[in-house]
């Protein structure tokens, strides 16, 4: 009998059914994609960080060391495990080209590094999760160029200056577990031991990663701090392995995030439509459900006999969802396997999917009983008397007709049903709020990363040009040449030199730590500043925002700097945010030691275009790194950039989806409730198009209004939410950059365009028919 019934059901409601189905199946896909993201990517980050070996603590540092000074701290250090220190050579972008073209890496925002393999621990890996090892003349390239430049097995790398050249033969890709991601602006190049010993002789400048295993990672921070009281080399950041992770990790966990937020916002559509296709079948069989409780069929058997279709339907979409997830995990998961490979798969990775899926599941059956409930207030008596469970009662002295002298009459009555009937228009509104949400979300997020104001979340102040200058033997020198010839410039509008050095900080348990300070004028290029503002006194110091809540200083609070050898008390000015560097750094006007000194920059706006600018001051200012700053942030967050711009497609084609689906359901469901209702305007002379206009006209107020109410939103609680994520790289307070004609006019427009041609071809159900007929039916 139950399958009967069933069967009976589905024939009745054929297309409602098969909408709800996809909704779920849908929701069911999503979910399951994204938790298994999640887990592939937890799975293989530990794996590929075992495979690597990968080190705990490592400080960098450029300049010459001392092996022996290091080797006599760590020999008797309980905390240490293993030790070694790694070379690099790094390489002018301006001297090197990359596969087919001829076209050198000097715009590139990347510090290019060549290295030998280790021997015992952080392990350069290929694309098997295999360590890399090299011929001579032959290269590993990261993967981030392998992307960038389409870099198959056999092109070239070269190497030219005025006095060296060198060529090498791409044979393989790295993974490298401490600089795969792009927003890492360092990338290592492995080559042969014979070949690195031949660049270490005639190119490059020498670099040091000293690197520490510890015995108990649990002690990192107070090895840190251990380290960072010594007198041992670190004139550079120093890193260590969470936040290797979290960068590794940072793109696809968003990615991840995003397709689980639109899964639930699905979820929440089916759970809606689920809630009004529940009501009007109770409404349609409500004398039949009269006359079983007078036959004396119990309430609860009732209830299981229009649930179990919904069980049914939901778990079958359930399950086919979690099987056709098993074929798309491959898309979701591509650039996961890229960058840090394959894991075996636990169990764990199996089960979670599955139990996604199940709360999926559980939240509809849920939801249903929940909806069901309403059996309770049907009475044996009451329904087969009246035969259904009473209309909306309308205030006829609200919007009366007569006062519709400013709109098309047909205009007046179909806002005025939006307004007395608002109840039954609840799912329409909250589709539309839920897909202008989905729509709204990442596009100010990728007009945001896109924008050039983007740079004042990287810590830096928007500018035309960026001129980097690394450690180096005679760099003092060079960078006052440079500012020298800037000031002399005529095309150059303005400028401002910046050095970031090395500083001490007392700690809140009294002990030194290392604290990256760029001192100089912020006034010129200003930052915006969570609080406060800009340091402007020799006694004053702004704190990027993980630096504030590391030392737990606020605007206001004072800290004991190091300064000359002397301790200064300091007194913060404000808080900013920066997503470089690990997003721990400072600003001051404080004198700065030379010996400390990790960087220099000059930010630089020109009166002249920007291009044949730049290539002069590549030529005059050779090696330092010359940047476009809008190319800066491109290339930093490139990868970041092309996953949002793929999120946002297919967001907005679910949400133009969606709107269909449900715009089209929901006036069908309602032309059918209101058919008596229609029969009547026709007898008093009302056309066919005058019905349409209404029906036109309650689709676009109700659009209007959930547009309205899901830009706000969007605007506040959705910047809201992806602060919440930036704020784990030091960008606690994103602003979206919304571009008006884009998200005010563009957005709406189409959402406007795609619900009125559903709502012309969903209402030609009314169609021209006799009156006797209508009234019959």
């Amino acid at each position: 009998m139950l399958i009967k019934i069933l069967k009976k059901d589905f024939s009745r409601q054929k297309k409602i059914t098969i909408v709800l189905f996809i909704f779920v199946l849908l929701s069911a896909v999503l979910v399951a994609s994204g938790s298994n993201m999640i887990m592939e990517l937890t799975n293989s980050l530990n794996y590929l960080f075992i495979k690597s070996d990968a080190p705990h603590f490592v400080q960098m540092h450029a300049g010459e060391i001392d092996q022996a000074a290091i080797d006599r701290w760590t020999a008797p250090n309980s905390l240490v495990e293993r030790q070694q220190t790694v070379e690099m050579i790094n390489i002018d972008g301006s001297n090197i080209s990359i596969g087919n073209s001829e076209t050198t890496e000097k715009s590139s925002v990347m510090d290019i590094s060549f290295v030998k393999q280790n021997h015992l621990f952080d392990f350069l890996l290929d694309l098997e999760n295999q360590v890399i090892q090299v011929s001579r003349g032959e290269i590993a390239v990261p993967i981030y160029y392998m992307q960038e430049k389409d870099l198959k097995i056999g092109d070239k790398v070269r190497i030219s200056d005025q006095t060296f050249d060198m060529e090498f033969t791409v044979v393989d890709f790295v993974r490298d577990a401490q600089m795969n991601p792009s927003v890492v602006s360092s990338k290592r190049f492995v080559v042969s031991e014979a070949d690195f010993e031949t660049l270490k002789k005639n190119t490059g400048e020498r670099e040091y990663l000293i690197e520490f295993q510890l015995t108990d990672l649990s002690q990192l921070s107070e090895f840190s701090t251990a380290y960072q009281s010594t007198s041992l080399p670190k004139t550079g950041p120093a890193v260590d392995c969470n936040l290797f992770k979290t960068l590794n990790a940072l793109t696809d966990g968003i990615v991840a995030a995003l397709i689980i937020l639109v899964s639930l916002l699905i979820n929440i559509v089916a759970l809606l439509c689920l809630a009004f296709t529940i009501h009007s079948t109770i409404e349609e069989d409500y004398r039949e459900i009269g006359v079983m409780k007078a036959i004396g069929i119990q309430q609860q058997d009732i209830k299981k006999i229009y649930l179990a279709k919904y069980v049914v339907m939901a778990a079958l979409a359930s399950v086919l969802g979690y099987v056709a997830s098993l074929f798309l995990n491959q898309l979701f998961t591509a650039n996961i396997m890229l960058y840090i490979g394959a894991a075996p798969k636990s169990i764990l990775q199996y089960l979670v999917p599955i139990i996604a899926v199940g709360l999926i599941f559980l939240i509809v059956v849920s939801f249903c009983t929940l909806v069901l409930r309403r059996f309770n207030k049907i009475t044996a008596v009451e329904a087969l008397r009246s035969g259904n469970m009473g209309e909306i009662h309308m205030n006829k002295r609200f919007l009366p007709l007569h006062k519709s002298n400013f709109f098309n009459v047909n205009v007046f009555l179909g806002i005025r049903d939006v307004t007395q009937r608002f109840k039954m228009y609840r799912l329409l509104f909250f589709v539309f709020f839920v897909c202008t949400f989905i729509i709204i979300i990442p596009i100010n997020f990728l007009n945001t990363f896109q924008s050039p104001s983007f740079v004042t979340y990287m810590g830096i102040g928007q500018s035309d040009i960026r001129i980097d200058l690394r450690q180096s033997a005679d760099v003092a020198k060079r960078f006052d040449e440079m500012i020298t010839y800037i000031q002399n410039d005529q095309d150059v509008e303005r400028f401002s030199p910046l050095v970031t050095s090395q500083f001490k900080v007392i700690n809140s348990e009294g002990l030194r730590e290392n604290l990256s300070v760029e001192t100089g004028d912020f006034t010129v290029f200003p930052l915006e500043y969570l609080s406060g503002g800009a340091p402007t006194g020799d006694n004053e110091i702004a704190l990027s925002y993980l630096n504030s809540q590391g030392l737990n200083k606020r605007v206001g609070d004072t800290l004991q700097l190091v300064v000359d050898g002397r301790e200064q008390q300091m007194v913060v000015s404000g808080t900013y945010q920066d997503v470089t560097n690990g997003g721990l750094t400072a600003k001051a006007t404080v004198p700065f030691n030379k010996e400390t000194v990790l960087w220099y920059v000059v930010a630089v706006d020109v009166k002249a275009e920007i291009n044949p600018k730049i290539d002069e001051y590549n030529k005059v200012f050779y090696p330092a790194k010359v940047t476009h700053l809008q190319g800066y942030v491109a290339q930093t967050f490139g990868n970041t950039i092309e996953q949002l711009k793929l999120i946002t497609a297919v967001a907005i084609v679910i949400a133009i989806s969606v709107s269909i689906l449900i715009t089209s359901l929901f006036l069908k469901m309602l032309i059918a409730k209101d058919y008596s209702q229609i029969a009547i305007m026709k007898s008093l002379g009302a056309s066919l198009q005058d019905s349409r206009l209404q029906y036109v006209t309650r689709a676009l107020v109700v659009l209007n209004i959930g547009i309205i109410i899901g830009t706000i939103i969007s605007n506040t609680f959705g910047q809201n939410l992806v602060s919440a994520v930036m704020s784990q790289m030091g960008a606690s307070n994103i602003e979206f950059v919304i571009k008006p004609i884009q998200a005010y006019v563009l957005s709406p427009l189409a959402l406007m365009i795609v619900v009125t041609v559903t709502t012309l071809i969903s209402i030609t159900s009314i169609k021209e028919t006799s009156i006797a007929k209508m009234i019959l039916e």
